[in-house]
C-alpha cells in the first residue's frame, strides 16, 4: 500500500507538471500563429488604423506576459477568457461541442471494448489457423484505410446508393440521441481503426500469456482451460491494451476533426476547426488545455489498470 501510495503521488505531481506545461505551450503556440482576431474582423482589405483600433478592443494590445497571468488564473475556476469572435464565455463553446463528441466517445468505447477484445481472444484461441488468418488479415485491411476514406465508402453504399441510412447530421441539431440513424455512420467510422488496434493487441496479449510458464504450471495443477484463459491470461493481456484504450478515448474526446466534418457534427472538433478559421484565440487556447489535461489524466487511468492488472509489469520509476 504505501509503495502504491507514493508510486501515485509521483505520478500526480508528473501529472501537474505536465498539465503546467501544457498551459505555457498552448500559449506560446498560439501567440506565434499568423495573424490573430484583429486581422480576420477587420475584413478583406483591413485599415492598419481600424486593426489597431480592433486589437486594442479586443486587449490583443497588451503584453504577452499579462495576457497569460490573466488566463492562467483563470483557469482553475474554469475561466477560460472570452471569445474573441463573440464576445461569449470559451467554457460556453466547450459545453455546446462536448455532448456531440461525448456522445460519439461513448457509444464508440461501449462497442469498441467487447469487440476488440472479444475479436483479440477468438484469433488467439485458433493462433494459426483459419480463424486467426482471417482476423488478422480483415484487421490489418481496415485498419490501412484512412478513417476519411473509409467514411465516404460508407456515405456512398449505404446513404447514397441503398439510402438505408443519412449521409450526414445537418438539421438534426446537438440532440443526436434522438435521431439514432445518424450517429451509425460515424460511430462505424470511429470504431474501424481502434477496434483494429485492441483486437491485435490482445490476439498478441494472449498468445504470449498462454504460453507463459506460469499458464502451463496451472495446467499442470488441472486448472480448467477457461480459467487459464479469462482467469490469468486474460488481464495479463488486456493490461498493454488499457494503454491503447486510453490514447482511443484521449483521441474520441479531444474530437474526432475528420468525422465531425464529414458528417457535419457539431462537436469540439468542428469547435475547433471554426475557431482557428476566425483567428478566435481564446477557444483555442481553452480546447487545447482540455485536451491536454485530459490526456494526463487518461494516461494517469490507464496506468493505475496496468498496474491494477499486470503488477509485475509496472516499473519502480
Amino acid at each position: 500500500m504505501t509503495r502504491l501510495r507514493s508510486w501515485l503521488a509521483r505520478r500526480l505531481l508528473l501529472g501537474a507538471a505536465q498539465t503546467a506545461a501544457v498551459v505555457l505551450l498552448v500559449f506560446a503556440l498560439t501567440e506565434a500563429l499568423p495573424g490573430d482576431a484583429a486581422v480576420a474582423r477587420a475584413g478583406d482589405q483591413p485599415d492598419p488604423e481600424r486593426i489597431a483600433a480592433i486589437r486594442e478592443a479586443m486587449g490583443l494590445d497588451r503584453p504577452a506576459h499579462e495576457r497569460l497571468a490573466d488566463w492562467a488564473a483563470g483557469l482553475p475556476h474554469g475561466d477560460f477568457g472570452t471569445s474573441l469572435a463573440s464576445g461569449r464565455p470559451v467554457s460556453a463553446y466547450l459545453t455546446d461541442g462536448f455532448g456531440p463528441t461525448l456522445l460519439l466517445a461513448t457509444l464508440t468505447i461501449a462497442l469498441l471494448v467487447p469487440i476488440g477484445v472479444g475479436l483479440g481472444v477468438l484469433a488467439a484461441r485458433h493462433e494459426g489457423r483459419l480463424v486467426d488468418r482471417l482476423v488478422s488479415s480483415v484487421t490489418l485491411g481496415v485498419y490501412a484505410v484512412p478513417e476519411f476514406a473509409f467514411g465516404v465508402l460508407l456515405v456512398t453504399v449505404f446513404a447514397l446508393r441503398l439510402g438505408w441510412l443519412p449521409p450526414t447530421a445537418v438539421g438534426y441539431g446537438t440532440d443526436l440521441l434522438a435521431h439514432p440513424a445518424a450517429l451509425v455512420l460515424p460511430v462505424l467510422v470511429l470504431l474501424s481503426r481502434p477496434v483494429c488496434s485492441l483486437a491485435r493487441l490482445v490476439r498478441a496479449g494472449m498468445i504470449d500469456a498462454l504460453a507463459s510458464p506460469y499458464a502451463a504450471h496451472a495446467r499442470r495443477y488441472g486448472v480448467p482451460g477457461i480459467r487459464v484463459r479469462y482467469g490469468h491470461a486474460l488481464p495479463n493481456a488486456v493490461a498493454p491494451a488499457a494503454q491503447q484504450l486510453a490514447r482511443t478515448i484521449d483521441w474520441l474526446l479531444c474530437g474526432v476533426i475528420v468525422v465531425e466534418a464529414l458528417y457535419v457534427i457539431p462537436g469540439l472538433g468542428t469547435v475547433l476547426m471554426n475557431a482557428v478559421a476566425e483567428r478566435d484565440v481564446p477557444v483555442v487556447q481553452g480546447l487545447a488545455v482540455v485536451f491536454g489535461v485530459t490526456t494526463v489524466v487518461l494516461n494517469l487511468g490507464a496506468d493505475l489498470v496496468a498496474r491494477r492488472f499486470a503488477p509485475r509489469s509496472e516499473v519502480a520509476a
